[in-house]
């Protein structure tokens, strides 16, 4: 399951437009609840955070803190599970 920023954030912004990761709060591997913010990041100077679509497993982060992504690009990978 993929991680993105929900697409009510880009609401009102231009499709060029991208957003940065500042942080991750969480590690690959470490297991999350829905809801449980995963990063935040930055759209044009807003932080908002990325929260967690369901319970499961981080399995893999796609884009590191420090570095952009785009509207719908997933950041990160989700393995659902209790």
């Amino acid at each position: 399951m993929n991680i993105t920023l929900p697409e009510a954030a880009w609401e009102g912004v231009e499709a060029s437009v991208e957003a940065l990761v500042d942080r991750w709060l969480v590690q690959e591997g470490e297991p999350v609840r829905q809801g449980q913010p995963l990063a935040s990041a930055v759209l044009v100077k807003t932080s908002l955070e990325i929260a967690a679509p369901a319970d499961g497993r981080v399995t893999r982060i796609l884009v590191p803190a420090g570095q952009t992504f785009r509207r719908g690009q997933p950041v990160a990978t989700l393995e659902p599970g209790p």
